[in-house]
């Protein structure tokens, strides 16, 4: 998922903006697939709010700006970060010294 482009916004993108110059024209629309150098990913709040310099225009997609599903490597990197984490939850365990029905136990000096 890729966030919004303004400054200090941290909500998800949903719409993408690109400057035609030559038109003097700014294109709000469903969010690219992939992120472009010339472009810029917007929240839905920001894709709304979107003004331009006098002279200019605005085309806008009226219709709904979802969030995209999760690409399979977003998918693979969260089944990898809850591999990892059950892994540290393992590692944390105290283990018994002498069996089971003991109850001695090895503190390690973290």
């Amino acid at each position: 998922m890729r966030g919004c482009s303004r400054s200090g916004c941290t909500e998800l993108a949903v719409a993408t903006l690109t400057y035609v110059y030559a038109e003097s024209t700014a294109v709000v629309g469903p969010l690219a697939t992939q992120a472009e150098p010339h472009s810029y990913d917007l929240c839905a709040a920001h894709a709304k709010r979107l003004t331009v310099p006098r002279g200019w225009d605005v085309v806008r997609y009226e219709g709904d700006m979802p969030l995209p599903p999760p690409s399979p490597d977003e998918l693979t990197a969260l089944a990898e970060a809850v591999r990892e984490a059950g892994r540290a939850v393992q590692a944390a365990q105290p283990t018994h010294a002498m069996g089971a029905g003991r109850h001695l136990r090895i503190l390690r000096d973290d």
